[in-house]
């Protein structure tokens, strides 16, 4: 097989079954890599006066609290080609970020898998969560700027909430990683909910489950799904160009689009949402 160009630093061994690997794994380094390629990041500051005075915010989880997307684009491509997909060529990452980035599994059984049964898809998927979990245990690091902005929000006393479509395994395994099991108050799985992103119920069930106004609450996206998820439950959503063009984010219906926390114009909307500026009459 030939050498994983988007991790150049992995150094692959395999056994006799395609899900035994040991790694010697660098994934910032390609994370970053992953990132810079995708987009040409630009920031277009935006208000969040809308939601003043602030009292929540909804983040989701992959790629937006860390880069996990090369994870799982690395998974995807190892487990695809043992299963001879694409005529045994790997996926590119043109063809994970438009056909397999931000869809739940359940939709992928159908977009990849059409003549399987669905048992054999969903094995698939079980399979390749797996070796995602081993994976990020190896080397995730927070998205830049993380830190400052968990202890502002703490330091404001926002409510908060997780809101994903991975699996309940993922997400709780990610937040542990990143040491923000304390942090919040609530961890909402899509699989959980009625229908998962791009529809807006697992936005809905945070706002309800902490019962607070979407008129005061904002989220934290990267994803054009998750995007139009956050919208439709009537929030102003922040993009995170992560992975996915800038102009497909915004398309999605998000409010403004970072390349990360330590944007200087997020921090300018944050202080705006706290305090807003009142004109007299």
């Amino acid at each position: 097989m030939s050498s994983v160009q988007l991790f150049p630093h992995f150094g692959p061994q395999r056994s006799h079954t395609s899900s035994s690997f040991s790694y010697t794994p660098n994934l910032s380094a390609a994370s970053r890599n992953f990132s810079l390629r995708m987009s040409s990041l630009t920031t277009r500051h935006s208000s969040l006066a809308s939601v003043a005075p602030l009292e929540a915010i909804l983040f989701d989880i992959d790629g937006t609290l860390a880069d996990s997307d090369p994870i799982h684009y690395y998974a995807f491509r190892e487990m695809l080609q043992d299963e001879g997909f694409n005529e045994g060529a790997p996926i590119t990452e043109e063809f994970f970020i438009k056909s397999i980035s931000g869809k739940h599994n359940d939709e992928l059984c159908h977009v990849l898998f059409p003549d399987w049964d669905l048992e054999r898809a969903q094995n698939f998927f079980i399979d390749k969560e797996a070796m995602f979990r081993r994976l990020v245990a190896e080397d995730m690091r927070p998205m830049a700027g993380l830190d400052k902005l968990i202890k502002w929000v703490e330091d404001h006393g926002l409510r908060r909430a997780a809101v994903t479509n991975a699996p309940r395994s993922n997400a709780d395994l990610m937040i542990s990683l990143l040491g923000l099991d304390e942090f919040f108050e609530l961890v909402v799985i899509g699989s959980e909910c009625a229908r998962v992103k791009p529809f807006p119920d697992p936005y809905l069930k945070a706002l309800q489950e902490l019962g607070i106004s979407s008129d005061h609450t904002f989220v934290f996206e990267d994803s054009v799904s998750g995007i139009k998820a956050g919208v439709a439950a009537g929030m102003p959503v922040v993009g995170l160009a992560t992975r996915n063009p800038e102009s497909f984010l915004f398309g999605a219906g998000a409010t403004m689009v970072i390349n990360d926390f330590t944007d200087s114009n997020l921090w300018a909307a944050l202080e705006e949402s706290i305090f807003p500026t009142f004109t007299g009459s």
